[in-house]
């Protein structure tokens, strides 16, 4: 459970950031397309049309673009569908303990810390995206043994952003893609050495 206060994030310092789609978010899409056909919404051109797009599609926003004239967002896709924003300006925050990971987390600090830690976490994702953006103050992720953590090209001011999650990957186990934005402070990230994760086998 997240510990001090919560509030929407909206942009970076300089610009706002997109979050990226996974294969999950693509394929919900598509199956959403496909519904829409059967129902006669649209025709099967334009089926075959939008579901090149929607797996081609790197963010959200191209994902939200495909069905924004259908109603709603279909199969549960879109960025606010899971979603953890932590933000702080003159408080720390420990995002820790038992808690379930969403799909995408948003962390803004502008002193002091963020601390979000996956160890004894239950994630049933693949892909976590986290978007980091930091002042002078600092954000540090604890992954357990066995995550993957990869730094998205997108990120700014990389000096400022620590990866420590060098051990070997579990084929099974999720891959946390951090999209960082530190100023003056910085972005750490931590494995654990010893086993705890509480990761609930992801579907096959």
């Amino acid at each position: 459970m997240a510990k001090s206060e919560q509030r929407p994030v909206g942009m970076t310092p300089d610009r706002a950031v997109e979050a990226r789609a996974g294969d999950a978010d693509r394929e919900a899409v598509a199956e959403g397309l496909r519904s829409a056909a059967g129902d006669g919404r649209i025709d099967l051109v334009e089926l075959d049309e939008r579901l090149g797009l929607a797996y081609g599609a790197r963010t959200y926003r191209e994902l939200d673009e495909l069905v924004a004239d259908l109603g709603e967002r279909l199969g549960g896709a879109g960025p606010e569908t899971e979603v953890l924003r932590l933000k702080t300006r003159l408080g720390s925050i420990e995002q820790s303990g038992q808690w379930t990971v969403p799909r995408r987390i948003v962390a803004e600090c502008t002193m002091l810390n963020i601390t979000i830690d996956f160890t004894q976490a239950v994630c049933v994702h693949r892909d976590v995206t986290v978007e980091a953006v930091c002042g002078s103050g600092s954000i540090r992720l604890i992954v357990p043994r066995g995550w993957a953590v990869r730094v998205d090209a997108s990120s700014t001011n990389t000096a400022h952003i620590v990866n420590k999650a060098a051990g070997q990957p579990d084929l099974a186990a999720p891959t946390v893609t951090v999209v960082g934005h530190p100023r003056s402070g910085r972005i750490r990230i931590k494995q654990l050495r010893r086993d705890s994760p509480a990761v609930l086998p992801l579907p096959g």
